[in-house]
């Protein structure tokens, strides 16, 4: 059948390469997907390989950013001229189906209650603030769709407050890890960090939840007590969002950590870059729903820290295939994360271990399926 797919980015961040995977699956399986992005970007490129009709309109994304009187304004604005362009796409494509990827795509289940035509919403997020951006997007997930993909069972808990339970189907990520076979890496050469020495790394959007100062903090504490570790930051910002970037490095700089922190920016080359990692740390100090890039270290093989909270805690078994930090008390984190860099043999053996669970419970088959089972 033929499927509108609405999504607001073109990088390739966790639920770009989600959306990725899902329209390889449904083109795999004889559907035909009609991809709608808001902006031009590498995520384009990955799909127009595929042979996947890709499509740019601006879509109206609701992002933090935007939330005062002049962002909705333009909102408002850029959403009516896309009503209009989505309108005529769906009028000459006749979809059987509209999907949207995360709650941030907003025009999708409007133009399906007008258009009359099933309305699949996948969301990635869990939204506490604002309040009322919370209960709208609520609104619409339980009015304006038919079913409502949630990511992991902490977005399901907190999504069900609102939206009926009939509606909710929790489906895991999953990944090809066939990629993470090639367990070269030329990173340590790129920044001329020694074989011997220790990387922690993590890679993650610059913002203002996904825990960089924390990790700098981390970073500090550990810097200061070993002192052949290194770090490695991959990552960057929302367009309009660059003075984060600036902060962060800033922040490099004031911590004295210009020697011992890498800020490398935005890379596609994830598993080069993993690769050459010791630890992979993801601090999110706001509950990260189901990472991706977790799901990437694992099948890396790397020891993975994270924080307590979110889709975290489903997806590593603490001090088995992962460590779980708190939030906010870097003492408590480096003290734990100080555990493994005393201990070769436990962190090569968490990583086997974090592998063998994205096999067994993320796998990119058991995700294929039940996306295909659902979409039937």
């Amino acid at each position: 059948m033929n499927i509108l797919i609405l999504h607001g980015a073109s990088d390739l961040y966790g639920a770009s390469k989600i959306l990725l995977i899902v329209t390889e699956i449904l083109s795999r399986n004889g559907h035909k997907p009609i991809v709608v992005l808001s902006e031009d970007g590498p995520l384009t490129a990955e799909l127009q390989k595929l042979g996947i009709e890709v499509k740019i309109i601006r879509l109206g994304i609701l992002r933090r950013k935007y939330f005062n009187i002049s962002g909705l304004f333009n909102r408002a604005f850029v959403s009516f001229k896309a009503w209009k362009q989505l309108s005529r796409l769906i009028d000459e494509k006749k979809p059987e189906l509209i999907y949207s990827n995360t709650t941030g795509v907003i025009i999708g289940s409007l133009l399906a209650r007008k258009k009359g035509i099933k309305h699949i919403w996948h969301v990635h997020e869990i939204i506490t603030r604002p309040a009322a951006f919370t209960r709208i997007i609520g609104y619409l997930l339980n009015n304006f769709s038919d079913k409502v993909i949630v990511v992991s069972d902490a977005v399901k808990r907190h999504w069900k407050q609102t939206v009926e339970s009939s509606k909710l189907v929790r489906i895991y990520n999953g990944i090809d890890i066939t990629p993470f076979r090639d367990t070269s890496t030329s990173l340590r050469d790129e920044l001329n960090i020694s074989p011997d020495a220790l990387i922690i790394g993590m890679i993650g959007r610059v913002n203002h939840w996904k825990g960089q100062d924390y990790f700098l903090k981390i970073a500090k504490i550990l810097s200061d007590k070993y002192s052949r570790l290194y770090f490695v930051m991959a990552g960057d910002a929302f367009p309009g969002n660059e003075h984060l970037i600036a902060e962060l490095n800033e922040n490099i700089q004031r911590m004295g950590l210009q020697n011992k922190v890498f800020n490398i920016g935005y890379r596609t080359d994830i598993v080069n870059i993993l690769n050459a990692l010791d630890i992979f740390m993801l601090p999110s100090i706001l509950p990260d729903p189901f990472p991706t890039v977790i799901l990437e270290a694992m099948s890396a093989a790397r020891a993975v820290v994270a924080t307590n909270q979110g889709g975290a805690p489903e997806m590593i078994e603490d001090r088995r295939s992962g460590i779980l930090i708190p939030l906010r008390e870097a003492e408590n984190a480096a003290k734990k994360i100080g555990y493994l860099i005393e201990n070769e043999i436990e962190r090569n053996q968490m990583g086997a271990l974090a592998k063998e669970r994205v096999q067994l419970k993320f796998s990119h088959e058991a995700f294929g399926q039940a996306i295909l089972a659902l979409f039937k």
